[in-house]
C-alpha cells in the first residue's frame, strides 16, 4: 500500500508540474507575466500558490522518507518562478522514485515524529499516513488547482486525475 501511495503523489506532482505548463500558456495567450500566478491566492489569509507547490512537495518526499525508514531531503523555499516549481517538483519526484518498494516493507510501524506534535508523541506509519500525508498532499495540490482556475488557467478534472489506467473489461 505504502508504495502505492507515494506512486500516486508522484503522479499528481507530475499532473501538477503540467499544470505549470498551461499557465505558461495561459499567461503568454493574455500577455501577463505568469509571474503574477506565483503570488496567487484564494483568500487575503491563505498562503499563496508557490507555498502550495512547495507544501505539496514537502509533504510527498517527506512520507517517501519516513515510510521507508529515510530522513526527507531538505528544500529550501526559495522557489520565485514557475521553472523554480518545476526543479522543485522533479526534485521530489526524482527522490520519491528511488525510493524502492522493498523499503517500504515494515512502513505501517516506522514512527513519524512531527515537529508539531504533543512531547515525546510519535504517529505510527499508517495514521501518519491515513491521518497527515494523504490529506496535506491532496489539499495543497487541490489548493494549487483552485489557484489556478481561479485564476483562469485552462485546467480541468482531468488534468487534476492525469492519466487512468484503464482496462478492457472483456479482458478481465
Amino acid at each position: 500500500m505504502y508504495y502505492q501511495v507515494i506512486s500516486r503523489y508522484t503522479c499528481i506532482l507530475e499532473n501538477l508540474e503540467h499544470w505549470l505548463d498551461k499557465a505558461e500558456e495561459y499567461a503568454s495567450a493574455k500577455k501577463f507575466d505568469v509571474a503574477v500566478l506565483m503570488t496567487g491566492r484564494l483568500a487575503p489569509d491563505m498562503k499563496p500558490f508557490v507555498y502550495q507547490v512547495q507544501s505539496a512537495c514537502d509533504y510527498t518526499k517527506a512520507a517517501a522518507a519516513w515510510l521507508s525508514g529515510q530522513t526527507p531531503p531538505k528544500h529550501e523555499d526559495k522557489e520565485q518562478t514557475i521553472d523554480d516549481l518545476r526543479t522543485r517538483i522533479q526534485k521530489t519526484i526524482a527522490f520519491t522514485e528511488n525510493v524502492q518498494k522493498a523499503q517500504y516493507a515494515g512502513a505501517a510501524n516506522q514512527q513519524v515524529s512531527l515537529s508539531f506534535a504533543p512531547p515525546a508523541m510519535v504517529l505510527l506509519g499508517e495514521d501518519y499516513l491515513l491521518q497527515i500525508s494523504i490529506p496535506n498532499v491532496y489539499f495543497h495540490v487541490a489548493m494549487a488547482y483552485a489557484i489556478l482556475r481561479h485564476n483562469g488557467v485552462d485546467i480541468g478534472k482531468m488534468d487534476f486525475l492525469g492519466p487512468i489506467d484503464w482496462v478492457d473489461a472483456w479482458l478481465v
